[in-house]
C-alpha cells in the first residue's frame, strides 16, 4: 500500500478519460496532489497500440509519466513525485496501488468500479485530506455521488465558463446613422476619418467598450446597415475600424450576395487577405458552407490567390456507424461530404436554375483544384497556397483542431465551420470543444476573425424546426 504524506489538503484522483482528453492535466491542479490509480495505468496500456488519436494520446501520457519517474528513486515515487505547475505552484504526483482491493458491494468488476473502489479506500484512509475524483464520465460522476464520493468534472479544458457563451463576433448599435454619425455619440468617442487607397478607416479615441475585440463586426443594424466596419486595432483608450466592402449588390462573391450584416461580414472575412483564420458558427442553414465555398472558388479559380482547396471534416455519424467503406481516401470520405456536394450543386446553377455539377467536365475541372481529405491523414503535412475548410469543427477536441490549424504553410487560409449546439463527440461540450477553444484563443489576434450567423437561409420549415424542436 502506498503511504501518502499528510500535508496535502486535496488529493485529486484522475480518471483515464481526463488524461486522454487533456494529456497535460497533471499540470493544472495548482499546489494540490494528483493521484493516478493503477487501474488507470492499465487502461492506458490497453489504449496505447494503434494509429488512432486515442492511441497517440495514450502513448504521449505514458512518455510523460516515464519522464517523471525516470529521474527519481523508488522511495521518492512512494512519497510523491514533485510536479512543477503552470501556475508556479508545486504539487506531487502519486500512484495508487492496493494488492488487496475489495470490490464495492453490488457492483460489477469493471474499470470504472475499480476506480471508485480505489477512491473510496483512499478517502477512508485519509480523513485528514479532501479526496476528489475527477472524471469526464457523467455516469461515473452519478455513481460516485450516490456513494458519497466527492466528484467533479474536469474544468480546466473549458474555453470559457458555463455562465458565459462563445463570442458572437458582432456588436450592433441601433440607428447609428450614415457613416456611424450617432454611433460615436452613443460611444462618447472622438473620431478621425482617414482614406488609405481604396479603404476607409475610422480612428476612435476615448474609452472603448469592454465587449469589443480585434476582428469583430461593428454595425448599426442587423439588416440594411448604413455602417459596417471591422475592428483592426484596439486598446483601452483607442480603436481603429475599417469600413467593410458591401457584398449585397454588384457581382458579390462567385455570384453569392449577403442578405444581412453578419453575412456581409462573413464574406469580408473570407475575402480579406489580412485574415488567415476565420471561424464561422451558426445553426444549420445559415449559409456557413455555401459562402465559404463561394469565397474559396473566387480566390482559387478566378483571382488565383490560392492553388487548391482542401475540404475536411470529422467523420462522426449521427446514428449507427455504417462500417468500413471501400475505395480511395476521397471515396471513403464521400458519404460524409453531403454538405459539400449540396452546396456545389447550388453554386453551379445558372440563371435558368440548371446545375452543371453533374457534368463530367465540370467535376473534372473542380476536382483538379479541390481535395477532399480525412483529418486522420493530415498529420505531418504542410499546406502551402491552400484554402483549408474544416467542417463540423465542433466535433474536434482542441488538440485535434490544433493539429489541423498547425498544418498552415505559406499563403494558407483556414476556415473553421461549426455549430456548438450539435456536438456528437463524447466528453465535448459547447465550452470545451475545439471550435470554442480556437475562437477564444484567437479572439485578439489581428489576423483572425469570428462571426456567429443567425439568419437561416433554408425553408420556413427548417426555420421553425430550429425554434420548436
Amino acid at each position: 500500500m502506498v503511504r501518502l504524506e499528510k500535508k496535502a489538503t486535496r488529493l485529486y484522483v484522475l480518471d483515464t478519460n481526463v488524461l486522454i482528453h487533456d494529456p497535460t492535466a497533471l499540470y493544472h491542479f495548482d499546489e494540490h496532489d494528483v493521484v493516478i490509480p493503477m487501474t488507470v495505468l492499465e487502461e492506458l496500456d490497453k489504449h496505447k497500440n494503434g494509429i488512432r488519436e486515442i492511441a497517440r494520446t495514450a502513448r504521449q501520457i505514458s512518455r510523460t509519466l516515464s519522464d517523471l519517474t525516470s529521474q527519481v528513486t523508488f522511495n521518492e515515487i512512494q512519497q510523491g513525485i514533485p510536479i512543477p505547475r503552470i501556475s508556479g505552484e508545486s504539487g506531487r504526483l502519486r500512484f495508487l496501488c492496493y494488492n488487496d482491493l475489495k470490490p464495492l458491494d453490488s457492483l460489477d468488476d469493471s474499470p470504472d468500479n475499480r476506480i471508485l473502489a480505489e477512491t473510496c479506500r483512499l478517502r477512508d484512509e485519509r480523513p485528514d485530506a479532501s479526496v476528489i475524483l475527477i472524471t469526464k464520465d457523467i455516469n461515473l460522476r452519478v455513481k460516485a455521488a450516490a456513494l458519497k464520493v466527492p466528484v467533479e468534472d474536469y474544468l480546466n479544458d473549458r474555453a470559457f465558463s458555463d455562465s458565459d457563451a462563445m463570442i458572437e463576433g458582432a456588436q450592433v448599435y441601433a440607428a447609428a446613422g450614415q457613416d456611424g454619425a450617432s454611433l460615436w455619440e452613443t460611444l462618447n468617442v472622438e473620431v478621425t476619418v482617414e482614406r488609405v487607397g481604396h479603404q476607409t478607416f475610422y480612428q476612435l479615441s476615448g474609452r472603448m467598450p469592454r465587449q469589443w475585440h480585434v476582428g469583430m463586426l461593428v454595425s448599426d443594424s442587423e439588416n440594411g446597415a448604413e455602417f459596417e466596419a471591422i475592428v483592426r486595432e484596439l486598446s483601452a483608450s483607442s480603436a481603429r475600424l475599417q469600413l467593410l466592402t458591401n457584398y449585397r449588390h454588384h457581382a458579390g462573391v462567385w455570384g453569392v450576395h449577403a442578405h444581412d450584416s453578419r453575412q456581409n461580414f462573413t464574406l469580408n472575412l473570407l475575402m480579406d487577405p489580412e485574415i488567415d483564420l476565420v471561424t464561422i458558427a451558426g445553426n444549420a442553414g445559415t449559409g456557413k458552407t455555401f459562402m465559404t465555398l463561394a469565397a474559396a472558388f473566387q480566390q482559387t479559380l478566378d483571382s488565383k490567390h490560392f492553388e487548391r482547396i482542401v475540404f475536411t471534416r470529422a467523420p462522426i455519424p449521427m446514428g449507427e456507424d455504417i462500417g468500413f467503406l471501400p475505395g480511395t481516401e476521397e471515396e471513403k470520405m464521400s458519404p460524409w461530404m453531403g454538405a459539400f456536394h449540396d452546396n456545389m450543386d447550388n453554386l453551379l446553377r445558372n440563371e435558368e436554375g440548371e446545375s452543371s455539377w453533374d457534368n463530367g467536365a465540370t467535376r473534372q475541372l473542380i476536382g483538379s483544384r479541390v481535395q477532399i481529405r480525412s483529418p486522420s491523414f493530415m498529420r505531418g503535412r504542410t499546406l502551402n497556397d491552400t484554402f483549408l475548410i474544416i467542417d463540423e469543427a465542433q466535433n474536434f477536441t482542441p488538440k485535434q483542431l490544433k493539429s489541423l490549424v498547425t498544418r498552415a504553410g505559406r499563403n494558407t487560409k483556414i476556415v473553421c465551420l461549426g455549430n456548438v449546439g450539435q456536438i456528437d463527440t463524447p466528453y465535448l461540450t459547447a465550452n470545451t470543444c475545439g471550435m470554442a477553444a480556437v475562437v477564444e484563443r484567437f479572439r485578439n489576434w489581428p489576423h483572425a476573425g469570428h462571426i456567429t450567423l443567425k439568419s437561416v437561409e433554408r425553408s420556413r420549415l427548417a426555420l421553425a424546426a430550429e425554434e420548436l424542436l
